[in-house]
């Protein structure tokens, strides 16, 4: 099996130490354990931590980003190749390369500012997570105050969604209000994605999906990936474990439909992997989903699903 992994931190870890090689530096994601662990793609979100906007701009730190990941793809043009289509991660697949999906994660640099959506668009960027943890101009996060976790998308998210859907861009849920994931359901003509969000039924965690909230990510067509952290694996846990993963997996399978479901592993982005250490802990999962899954919904949850979504999103 191939894994198509629907987010990572590793580019702000990457940015904050730049000593650290992308080939084989000390992250919990590298090149060396994406082409030893079976990769096919990798989405690498360019993350915008809250404590640089301090010093800087979002705009200007989305573009300080998007240099270093320029610069990393091309010191590594043999090994990794950027993607925006589905066709080219199968092409790539063919010659052998590993593929990247740029991504944002926190639409606050659009600030009420709809050309720039058409602007990342050109730079490469496939999906934007329409908010992280904090309200911006687009709605406003998941929530544990009911009123709060309820309210909806302001007028620009609305736009957004509308001109992404218009280009060809995924949007993503994850981090977002309820009622702003109904809103995206709402307006959004094509499939959608929580990248990485769990099961609430399992762990009652704000950023996790309701039993509603899956099925309806099914009936659109988008996918759900299981987030590695232990926090929205299993409350009060410290220790993510294959087991507590595959526990998600199966319940979103459930309620979303096999179609629906993937990984968002967080990787770089959360502090403890547990029992899967770093990327290598996929192919002892892998190996573990053996006794409760298919080939063939293995398959659909390591690679085609995500898959599905790129090629129905962006039209290739």
């Amino acid at each position: 099996m191939r894994i198509i992994d629907m987010h990572c931190d590793t580019l702000m870890e990457e940015f904050h130490h730049p000593e650290k090689s992308f080939y084989d530096g000390d992250t919990s994601i590298n090149l060396k354990l994406l082409k030893e662990n079976d990769a096919l793609a990798q989405f690498f979100a360019i993350y915008l931590p809250r404590e640089d906007m301090e010093t800087m701009d979002p705009y200007d730190l989305f573009n300080a980003m998007y240099a270093h990941y320029v610069k990393v793809m091309e010191e590594n043009q043999d090994i990794i190749q950027p993607v925006y289509y589905a066709e080219d991660i199968l092409r790539n697949q063919k010659s052998g390369m590993l593929s990247s999906f740029l991504t944002i994660e926190d639409g606050v640099l659009l600030d009420g500012k709809l050309e720039r959506v058409q602007e990342v668009y050109d730079k490469g960027v496939r999906l934007i997570t329409l908010l992280w943890n904090f309200e911006n101009s687009l709605g406003y996060p998941s929530s544990d105050d009911p009123q709060e976790h309820h309210l909806g998308l302001k007028p620009f998210g609305c736009q957004v969604v509308e001109r992404m859907n218009d280009l060809g861009m995924i949007i993503d849920v994850s981090h977002l209000s309820e009622g702003g994931f109904y809103d995206v359901a709402k307006l959004s003509k094509k499939p959608f994605v929580a990248s990485h969000s769990c099961a609430r039924a399992l762990c009652n965690h704000r950023r996790n999906l309701s039993d509603d909230q899956l099925r309806t990510l099914g009936n659109a067509g988008g996918v759900a990936g299981v987030n590695f952290c232990s926090s929205f694996l299993k409350e009060n846990s410290e220790h993510t474990t294959i087991a507590q993963i595959i526990e998600h997996l199966l319940y979103m399978r459930d309620k979303a439909g096999i179609e629906a479901v993937g990984f968002g592993s967080d990787f770089d982005g959360i502090e403890d992997n547990g029992e899967l250490i770093d990327y290598s802990g996929f192919t002892r999962l892998l190996a573990a989903m053996e006794e409760k899954f298919t080939d063939d919904e293995i398959d659909k949850i390591c690679t085609q699903n995500a898959l599905r979504v790129i090629r129905e999103v962006t039209g290739r």
